[in-house]
């Protein structure tokens, strides 16, 4: 995947502000905001079940991001420590997308290994990449790696590094060190960004710049919408992109105009 850092204009960024969806109680498979302990597994398990396989042939694990748990969890703290706890585990693993500094990707671990290990079948890297998966990933839950923690901590030749950069499973961050990556996962990077556009932009051709969430998610797709309504739903109210009203009709999206 190229990891160049070119960042998304500001509208498109994750906002920092809070909105008033962080009072509402419901289902996740309902798209309701959670209230109370969240089980992030539960919902991450939800949340990828959006993830349109088939669009990428099978080949890309699963993929979540971040902040989509928190439009359906109202205490993002308590979601960003059982993230992390998943990650202690070895069950999660996060990755630093490229085109926003804020924005991250979480995917399954079991998943992840065996896509990696799919594409990797019959290549002259496959042993390079088991070697990486098995002895870095289990034990190291780092976003990205140092050329000495590579060579002297987990025993990588240069050669070796750059077979990995070659695979995809690390990407160049600068020099001397690598971004995580999740091999081929480009096209979707692509597809989320132009799918999140389109989609804002029929909140902000609505009336008053603002939809029922329940009308947005039932539009058909448009050719820029290749992903999942739903998955971009999730994306722009955990972005804080829209503000969520509650109203007798039912949650109402509103653009946020910044």
């Amino acid at each position: 995947m190229n990891r160049k850092r070119t960042l998304m204009p500001d509208a498109f960024r994750t906002k920092k502000r809070r909105f008033g969806a962080d009072n509402l109680i419901g289902n996740p498979e309902h798209g309701d905001v959670q209230e109370g302990p969240p089980d992030v597994k539960a919902t991450l398990q939800y949340l990828m079940t959006l993830f349109p396989r088939k669009l990428f042939n099978d080949s890309l694990p699963q993929i979540v991001l971040k902040h989509q748990l928190y439009s359906l969890h109202s205490d993002r703290t308590l979601v960003d420590k059982q993230v992390n706890e998943l990650r202690d585990q070895g069950e999660l693993l996060m990755f630093q997308l490229g085109f926003d500094s804020d924005t991250f990707a979480l995917v399954f671990s079991v998943d992840y290994r065996a896509k990696v290990l799919a594409g990797e079948a019959g290549r002259a890297t496959l042993g390079t990449v088991e070697k990486f998966l098995d002895k870095v990933l289990p034990c190291c839950s780092d976003l990205s790696f140092s050329k000495d923690k590579m060579l002297k901590q987990f025993l990588f030749t240069d050669s070796e590094i750059t077979q990995l950069v070659k695979s995809g499973v690390l990407t160049v961050r600068d020099a001397g060190s690598w971004w995580l990556s999740i091999p081929n996962s480009g096209r979707f990077t692509k597809y989320f960004i132009q799918g999140r556009k389109a989609v804002l932009g029929m909140v902000k051709k609505s009336k008053y710049n603002e939809i029922l969430k329940t009308e947005l998610e039932e539009r058909r797709t448009t050719s820029q919408v290749k992903l999942h309504m739903k998955y971009h739903v999730h994306d722009i109210i955990g972005a804080e992109l829209v503000e969520c009203i509650q109203t007798t009709s039912g949650t109402l999206l509103r653009f946020v105009d910044t």
